[in-house]
């Protein structure tokens, strides 16, 4: 049983190790990300973006339209109306139409699930991720990922960020080989927004996939400080209950 516990674990730490790699042979950093996950004005406007520009691919099939409104101070006619954009119902799973023969002769691949991809693949891979898209004319979509090379997913928020180019430096190895590697983009064709403002959606987005994996994390906290507090007042009384009862024993 240990060691076939051990060898499951060498498994994982080796494609942890992996994927780590290859994040760095690609070259690109990947950027770190503050949210605040309790702010319902960032959570709304991710789910707008988010049911605009991902819904339409990408399922969320562990929450329903009615939760998420809920938890995000919606009422049920505002989600109707900006968020269900098919004949589903306001309790209805958030699962797109798209059939998957469809996304594989479309895409080359299914679009994944997005409920829990801020727990699969991290907030910052996914921050940078929406930010590292990249004009490539030897791709069929015509752009590329920085930090996921040859994906099959479109830029769907070109209009928004515009589109760019990579910077390329290049760098030598221990060996003494040479290769390319992206260190920064150039706007070539402004999109809607100005960097300022597009870095602010994507960040509305992360901020809501974020609360999407796991919407528990909105209570947490609050009932936590209401269990802290509990504690504190309990240990108050079970200290002055203790004094009372040992005050005659010291005697």
């Amino acid at each position: 049983m240990i060691k076939h516990l051990f060898i499951f674990f060498a498994l994982v730490l080796s494609v942890a190790l992996s994927a780590s790699a290859l994040a760095v042979s690609q070259g690109y950093p990947i950027q770190t990300l503050d949210i605040d996950i309790h702010n319902r004005n960032t959570l709304q406007r991710g789910a707008k973006y988010f049911v605009n520009y991902c819904l339409s691919c990408h399922s969320s099939r562990y929450a329903r339209y009615k939760w998420v409104g809920r938890d995000l101070g919606l009422p049920e006619d505002i989600v109707k109306k900006d968020f269900i954009f098919t004949d589903s119902k306001i309790g209805d799973l958030m699962i797109v139409s798209m059939p998957d023969e469809g996304a594989r002769q479309w895409f080359g691949a299914v679009p994944p699930d997005l409920t829990l991809v801020s727990r699969a693949r991290g907030k910052d891979w996914i921050y940078t991720y929406l930010k590292a898209f990249y004009l490539d004319d030897s791709r069929p979509m015509g752009v590329n990922n920085a930090i996921f090379q040859h994906v099959a997913m479109p830029h769907v928020l070109w209009e928004l960020q515009g589109w760019q180019k990579p910077i390329y430096q290049v760098q030598t190895d221990e060996q003494g080989r040479e290769r390319k590697i992206i260190t920064d983009f150039e706007l070539v064709k402004p999109g809607t927004l100005s960097p300022q403002e597009y870095d602010r959606v994507v960040r509305d987005i992360v901020t809501f996939l974020a609360y999407l994996a796991e919407p528990a994390s909105l209570d947490r906290q609050r009932i936590g400080i209401w269990v802290i507090l509990f504690l504190i007042a309990l240990f108050v009384v079970v200290y002055l209950l203790k004094r009372e009862y040992w005050k005659d024993v010291k005697k």
